[in-house]
């Protein structure tokens, strides 16, 4: 094979791999909002995270159930004593020794009776082996202690509360892709307007130049439209790049790489936007915030019952059973007794006094419920608020829209008309150029409505915990 088609072959090799990689690496995804949203609950880092915490508090659960059940605990050990330690006690065998003496009537060497003496002083004694072996096993049962029972009870509103967490987080993300995901829907209105101007300015610049050939134009007036051509491409221009940046960052809230390709399919009408989706009435329970603070009220409940109870004794059973072995020589695996230790005990400790340190919890307890209610009720205001300012909002942004729907649709019409009166001779090209000004106003105008409208319903939406 030649050098020459050695190197095709090497090109096409690569580049076959080149795009089977790139393949692997980047995914088109064709997502509607739901989907959209689906995608980030599963990739979102915040919401991830939050799940976290859940799967964190089950583990917390487990470990305060442990506390209900039995320990067992099994040990083993031995001990080598090379100095065995030295007792000094009471000499009580001579005593005893001297007593039959006595007893008997023995006499000394001088042929006196013996005589008890007044003191015998002391000895020196070791007591035990120089090797010690013991094996066993114990058990401990906790039968009643107030504190445990109330954690076992808060378990389900402790998992609950971290559930409601990853909602409310959830929430927020869900919100905030609405937000993103139309307006990226509504640039497509956009751009579509900006490519009918760029063919309707390069119609008019291709009849201005008839004209001019025919005598009935400026070289001014090509001009003219040649500016304001230039300066629309210019303007798509832009608006292409705050869309990709708009993608870029709507796949970073949903977690999706930089480098896969999305695709929104969903579609927005103006019919859409304008339906009133505005409630008479509305309940604080839709919101998950609000859910969120009322299962911290319940734990923060559970708080002061727990540090209530720890008034009450505590009662626990414990038992223990053991072998151990005595030896002078490292032989624990010979022949020789092990003897055999067992007990069974029930405690009671009481609470007497603790320097009010119960008290200080409980106090303490109390102080954070009620902090909890206090940001349950500011919460509702702020619902109240957010409701109503969002209903205005959105009856204004409504009103708004169609306004400069129709604004746009006189626009459109007026330059229709200014153009006809310029093709035919009747028009100034000064006439032309202010209609056209106006049109792009009235476009521009409209969509900036038509956002704030989407905005403005999404915002209601989310107020009343209907999104």
């Amino acid at each position: 094979m030649s050098m020459k088609k050695q190197s095709k072959l090497l090109l096409c090799l690569l580049f076959f791999t080149s795009t089977m990689i790139a393949q692997k690496v980047a995914t088109k995804h064709e997502f509607g909002i739901v989907q959209a949203i689906d995608y980030a609950r599963k990739n979102n880092v915040q919401v991830k995270n939050a799940l976290l915490n859940i799967q964190s508090q089950i583990q917390t659960n487990r470990e305060i159930t442990a506390a209900a059940f039995p320990t067992l605990t099994g040990s083993i050990g031995t001990q080598h004593l090379p100095n065995i330690a030295v007792t000094v006690i009471p000499d009580f065998i001579s005593p005893a020794t001297y007593g039959v003496l006595v007893k008997e009537g023995v006499k000394d060497g001088n042929g006196n009776p013996i005589q008890m003496p007044n003191n015998f002083g002391f000895v020196n004694a070791q007591f035990g082996t120089k090797y010690n072996a013991s094996a066993g096993v114990s058990l401990q049962q906790l039968l009643f202690d107030g504190q445990v029972f109330v954690g076992l009870q808060a378990r389900k509103a402790s998992i609950d509360f971290q559930t409601k967490g990853a909602e409310v987080t959830e929430e927020t993300i869900k919100t905030n892709i609405y937000k993103i995901y139309y307006q990226l829907i509504v640039s497509r209105t956009s751009l579509t307007i900006l490519d009918a101007n760029i063919d309707r300015l390069s119609k008019l610049e291709k009849d201005a130049k008839v004209l001019y050939k025919n005598g009935f134009a400026e070289k001014i007036d090509i001009d003219k439209v040649s500016v304001q051509l230039t300066n629309l491409k210019t303007e798509k221009l832009k608006a292409l790049n705050a869309i990709n940046i708009g993608y870029f960052g709507l796949k970073t809230l949903m977690g999706m790489p930089v480098s896969d390709t999305l695709v929104l399919t969903d579609t927005l009408s103006y019919e859409q936007i304008k339906t009133d989706i505005t409630l008479d009435e509305y309940t604080y329970n839709d919101r998950k915030d609000y859910q969120y603070l009322g299962l911290a009220k319940k734990l923060n409940e559970y708080n002061v019952r727990r540090y209530k109870l720890s008034y009450l004794p505590t009662v626990a059973l414990g038992a223990s059973y053991s072998k151990q072995a005595l030896r002078n020589e490292f032989n624990f695996f010979n022949k020789g007794d092990w003897f055999t230790a067992s007990n069974i005990g029930l405690n009671i400790s009481v609470p007497i006094f603790d320097g009010f340190a119960k008290d200080a919890r409980i106090k303490r307890a109390k102080i954070d419920l009620q902090n909890t209610n206090n940001q349950i009720e500011a919460l509702k205001l702020n619902i109240d608020n957010a409701v109503e300012q969002a209903r205005l909002k959105f009856k204004d942004a409504i009103a708004t829209m169609d306004f400069q729907k129709q604004n746009m649709e006189l626009a459109e019409k007026v330059y229709a008309q200014t153009k006809k009166k310029y093709e035919i001779g009747t028009g100034s090209n000064t006439e032309i150029n202010a209609a056209d000004v106006d049109l792009k106003t009235a476009q521009s105008n409209f969509i900036t409505a038509l956002y704030d409208a989407v905005i403005a319903k999404i915002d209601y939406l989310s107020a009343v915990g209907k999104l």
